[in-house]
């Protein structure tokens, strides 16, 4: 049975009856140095918690709560902002464009774009040059609203990196983006290198 309560700086993790205490104001990377790496790592029991996947997947399912809470005056997703965003910035793209700028697969992709559509945030429109393909672009009340949420989102991301100083965010940021960079080609997407 895994147990853990963490608040800013400060980690209780119980595994079975086996029970840690992290000091996160310390160096991540002396815990993490005692932890196996990889399936071939060792035989030993390898606890959730010093799992990379598992803390990814944990980091996403806090960074959406708290992008659900600032945000929830507008009824929007993380994805659906995404795309939002994306479209912004190229003015028009097909959802296969947008599928791969906000790493998803063009069904959940297109989901996202249907339910902005509905809500007259975007037109999407059968596209000139390949009559299959439908290409999107925002509407003047997508724009409004975009530039609406931009603070409270910035607000859920902040939040979400709330117990790292200043310094730590810039670090973690570019080892996170060093690690979906050096695996785009798994999943979806990798992120683009400027």
């Amino acid at each position: 049975m895994l147990r853990n309560s963490i608040c800013m700086r400060h980690a209780r993790i119980r595994v079975g009856r086996a029970e840690t205490s992290l000091d996160w104001s310390g160096d991540v990377a002396e815990i993490l140095d005692e932890t196996p790496v990889g399936s071939n790592a060792s035989n030993e029991a390898w606890p959730l918690e010093s799992r990379p996947g598992f803390l990814a997947r944990r980091l996403h399912q806090i960074h959406v709560s708290l992008f659900m809470e600032t945000c929830a005056e507008f009824r929007v997703t993380p994805l659906q902002f995404s795309l939002l965003t994306a479209l912004e910035e190229l003015g028009t793209a097909d959802q296969s464009t947008l599928a791969r700028l906000v790493a998803l697969d063009r069904t959940t992709t297109t989901g996202g774009l249907k339910r902005l559509e509905s809500r007259g945030f975007i037109q999407r429109v059968v596209s000139e040059r390949d009559r299959r393909s439908q290409d999107c672009r925002m509407t003047p009340a997508g724009l409004e609203l975009l530039s609406r949420m931009r603070k409270p989102a910035r607000d859920a991301h902040d939040l979400t990196l709330a117990a790292l100083s200043r310094s730590e965010r810039v670090t973690f940021m570019r080892l996170l983006t060093r690690v979906v960079t050096a695996n785009g080609s798994r999943g979806a997407v990798g992120l683009r290198e400027d």
